[in-house]
């Protein structure tokens, strides 16, 4: 008998659908008419003990009793679970092979490991092991999936690091956590200080902008614009180039600060002759947007629908597993495999199905043209998001589910297109010895850029007026204007450009050596993660919302200003992910990742205990969340990970009398 473990009942009802009939369904499983049966484990099935369970003396928490670090971990089923782990106990007993079908990630990975690790399936059975990867829960694609299964052996050093992760985060969360919070209610405050590896560092980007909004200092600077003149009667303008000479009267950025330079400028141009000096016009051109990874489409869908990034995490798993419309959604890849290239047509026509809106430019998309996403190098376990070639009743979906389809499709349907031409023309212009300059675009040819003429994410393509201009030709210049302008603050992070700081995080980090690694990794937290670290900030009462903008609270801020720069800037967490994606490429070991990190998780931990409390007084009365005696729901969880990672349920019950409630814990 073989059976099939998959990550989560959807995925084991699609694999069992491609098997022989009929089935006979039973509690937890469904058997096969060949002797094959499908069970499925609810998410992780297992947690991390809570660090009670190493020492009773643990419950309470204590700064003496930190850092808590166990010599052996220990793993336990959640407490809605014991009745699967039972029934997998018996399959894999039962079993003659064994299939792994856990999602196509990391953490898709160590779940399915973990639960066959902690029953003792016997060793022949693990190294027989087979990994089933599964992208797409159309009948058609997971029966090619099962056609092509690998050696779960493959995958270890995948397995390996997410068990490192969720063990730092483990480590991280409980013992910084724990201190700052006992910190905190020697400074008055009630609430709990969640510290995370990855929740840290973005809270910290989110404080640090609203810092410098608030210091910030307009200052005027100016430009000038000459309006020039051709013979014919043609009108463009032109905008000054300060030469060298002018950067005393200049900022960083090259802004002229002196109004008294620009009008200067103006008083020498008007009325004079101007000379053209070169003409420069380049054809350009712009290759279709990669298909859809899940970070770069939650950005895309919070620009244009204002989006959550949990709503479209949401949408994007209601489309993929309930209604089958969309590929495997926490894909952190942006390319695709060759051997999807050939199902083009198909899932056209289905996507003109679904959004008629797109009809209109059919005679567009050649199918025999091969962008740059349709590349195997460039796929690993997953694929980017892109739809499935089943129908639906498409009006059944929700506004935001339709939303996501639309952005989804539209990006797959730009892999058939024509490039994007376009023409950039450069003139300068020397006027009383001064130079300016105009610059023009013109389309040549529309091509992908057609399917988003009416989407706000789209350039404008609006052509700019250039005569035809040639070098030495003179022009009248009719006057010479100053513009005053004023510098701009920073703007506030929005759940789109905070989405983008997590993933391109090296830009926020000074150190080049840093920032040259960080280039080459996936960011901060991962695809699954992201958009429930963001929430979780929110529910903790660190962040809140105002409209699209994000800005952190007091409550937020006092923390940041409390920790360690290495706690609340990315650079540290951000190397733990290039570590991580080491260990998952077999370029490092466990041990040489953990070892290191229980060093660091020291030295801050005495840095903890060593806090001058007067930082925290700021937070005394902020309405954070409290215990009161009688018990309640928590609204969030305390420290690790969110949806769609592992999470410990440690027991937060603290050292006052009044803390009676037993929150739960994530480690991010």
């Amino acid at each position: 008998m073989i059976l099939y473990i998959a990550e989560k009942p959807s995925l084991g009802r699609a694999i069992a659908d491609a098997l022989p009939k009929p089935h006979k369904k039973e509690e937890g499983c469904v058997r096969a008419a060949n002797g094959d049966v499908v069970s499925w484990c609810f998410g992780h099935l297992l947690e991390l003990a809570e660090p009670e369970q190493y020492d009773p003396a643990f419950k309470k928490w204590d700064l003496q009793h930190l850092p808590i670090v166990p010599d052996k971990w220990k793993l336990q089923p959640k407490a809605k679970t014991r009745k699967q782990i039972a029934l997998l106990r018996k399959l894999t007993k039962e079993a003659d092979q064994i299939v792994h079908a856990g999602d196509p990630d990391r953490e898709g990975q160590l779940l399915v490991d973990e639960v066959i690790d902690y029953l003792n399936v016997p060793a022949y059975k693990r190294q027989a092991m087979k990994r089933c990867l599964i992208s797409d829960l159309n009948m058609s694609s997971v029966k090619r999936s099962l056609a092509h299964l690998r050696d779960n052996s493959d995958f270890v050093p995948l397995s390996v690091s997410a068990l490192a992760r969720s063990r730092a985060d483990w480590l991280y969360g409980i013992n910084l956590t724990r201190a700052y919070t006992l910190q905190g209610q020697r400074a008055g405050y009630q609430g709990v200080l969640s510290v995370g590896r990855v929740q840290t560092p973005i809270l910290g980007l989110v404080v640090r902008r609203d810092l410098e909004i608030e210091s910030f200092k307009s200052k005027p600077f100016y430009e000038v614009i000459a309006h020039l003149k051709t013979d014919q009667d043609e009108c463009f303008t032109a905008k000054w180039r300060p030469s060298k000479a002018c950067e005393k009267w200049q900022d960083d950025e090259g802004r002229v600060l002196s109004k008294a330079l620009a009008d200067n400028v103006v008083s020498r141009i008007n009325g004079q002759t101007g000379l053209v000096q070169k003409v420069e016009k380049k054809p350009k051109k712009s290759l279709p947007p990669l298909p859809y990874n899940l970070s770069s489409l939650q950005i895309d869908a919070n620009k244009r629908f204002g989006l959550s990034a949990q709503q479209v995490l949401d949408s994007c798993q209601v489309l993929y597993e309930k209604h089958k419309l969309l590929t495997y959604p926490r894909s952190d890849c942006r390319y695709l495999p060759q051997e999807h290239f050939k199902e083009g047509p198909t899932i056209a026509s289905v996507i003109q199905g679904h959004c008629s809106g797109f009809n209109e430019h059919s005679e567009c998309f050649d199918f025999t043209r091969r962008s740059k996403a349709w590349n195997d190098k460039k796929v690993e376990a997953h694929h980017a998001i892109i739809p499935t070639a089943r129908r639906v009743e498409f009006g059944r979906l929700s506004k935001a589910e339709q939303q996501v389809y639309e952005l989804v499709a539209r990006q797959y349907l730009a892999q058939f297109m024509l490039e994007y031409r376009y023409a950039e023309t450069n003139v300068d212009v020397d006027i009383a010895g001064g130079e300016f300059r105009a610059s023009a675009k013109q389309v040549i040819e529309l091509g992908w850029k057609a399917l988003y003429k009416s989407s706000t994410v789209d350039e404008k393509n609006h052509d700019l007026f250039l005569p035809s201009l040639v070098t030495g030709q003179s022009l009248l210049c009719e006057k010479g204007e100053v513009l005053a302008k004023e510098t701009q603050p920073p703007k506030p992070f929005t759940e789109a450009t905070l989405l983008s700081a997590m993933t391109g995080i090296s830009r926020y980090v000074t150190d080049p050596d840093i920032k040259k690694i960080l280039r080459e990794t996936d960011g901060l937290g991962t695809e699954a993660t992201r958009a429930g670290i963001i929430e979780l900030l929110f529910k903790r009462q660190f962040l809140h919302r105002k409209g699209k903008s994000i800005s952190s609270t007091e409550a937020g801020r006092a923390l940041i200003c409390s920790l360690p720069d290495k706690a609340s800037k990315p650079d540290m967490t951000a190397q733990w992910e290039s570590s991580l994606g080491a260990i998952s490429e077999r370029a490092l070991s466990y041990e040489l990742f953990m070892q290191p990190l229980n060093q660091v998780l020291a030295e801050m931990v005495t840095q903890a205990k060593a806090l001058d409390v007067s930082l925290l007084k700021n937070i005394k009365q902020q309405g954070a969340p409290s215990w009161r005696k009688k018990k309640r729901k928590t609204s969030g969880t305390i420290y690790g990970t969110t949806s769609g990672a592992k999470g410990t349920n440690s027991r937060a019950k603290g050292t006052t009398r009044t803390r009676k409630a037993k929150p739960k814990t994530a480690k991010h």
